[in-house]
């Protein structure tokens, strides 16, 4: 009999799902366009730069046919300015998904527009930009477990030492998740009972689950203690009025 799985999703398998978010790589080999399920691959032609998902990029590297360029928002200054932004502008709420991709208008100078047409999503964390290639400053929806990737099998190729990002990646990690646990208190408030979520990642959804579930399950059972003993505490009162008139009417 096959024990019953737990719900959502686990941490290898929110892995498993960010290995298809895309990266930048410089090759060091020539290798011709392959055909994929997602689609073609571009051809690869040192050293002008590709975009390839994240497991190809690994599976290269480890072949020494590529390196990885380490995105952006994984620099140490911008993890600095985000652990900064969590921790002193902002340190109730997470911090801001990234902004929609722009484009410069031409009919316009000076000013950009966003992308609105049928073809593109602009649902995060779906859109193009709150993918690996999220601009400095902000975190993707998978930036914790693309992080660990690439720190775990291209860690020459950060744009400083891997011992420096692992250190601040820490530090955004342990800030987050006590924001996490912190943000459950407003479940058992009087006000709406919504935690405020924009700007989580998957693998913090994953990991948190299980937890917030609990406190979500917890209040459930309080509340409906509460309103049983209101309930008979109701009756009871209702009892007891009945008693004293059935006692006027005997004259008693």
């Amino acid at each position: 009999m096959a024990l019953p799985l737990p719900p959502g999703l686990t941490h290898a398998e929110v892995a498993f799902l960010a290995e298809m978010e895309m990266v930048t790589i410089v090759p060091r080999q020539r290798l011709e366009s392959m055909d994929l399920l997602s689609g073609q691959t571009p051809p690869l032609r040192p050293p002008h730069r590709a975009q390839l998902p994240l497991w190809l990029a690994l599976l290269l590297k480890k072949q020494r046919r590529a390196n990885i360029v380490p995105p952006p928002w994984l620099h140490p200054a911008s993890l600095s300015e985000i652990i900064h932004r969590e921790t002193k502008e902002n340190p109730q709420t997470f911090s801001p998904p990234p902004p929609p991709p722009a484009h410069a208008n031409p009919h316009d100078p000076g000013h950009a527009r966003r992308l609105a047409d049928a073809d593109t999503i602009l649902s995060p964390p779906f859109q193009p930009s709150c993918t690996a290639s999220a601009p400095a400053g902000y975190l993707p929806y998978h930036w914790l477990e693309v992080a660990e990737a690439l720190l775990a099998h291209a860690g020459d190729d950060m744009a400083a030492p891997a011992g420096e990002v692992r250190s601040l990646l820490r530090d955004l990690v342990e800030v987050r998740a006590a924001k996490m646990r912190s943000s459950t208190s407003v479940l058992g408030g009087a006000e709406n009972g919504l935690m405020e979520l924009t700007g989580v990642g998957a693998i913090e959804l994953a990991e948190s689950r299980a937890f917030v579930l609990g406190v979500v399950d917890g209040v459930r059972k309080i509340g409906a203690g509460a309103e049983a003993a209101r309930r008979e505490d109701e009756e009871q009162g209702g009892g007891i009025h009945d008693d004293d008139g059935s006692d006027d009417d005997m004259g008693i």
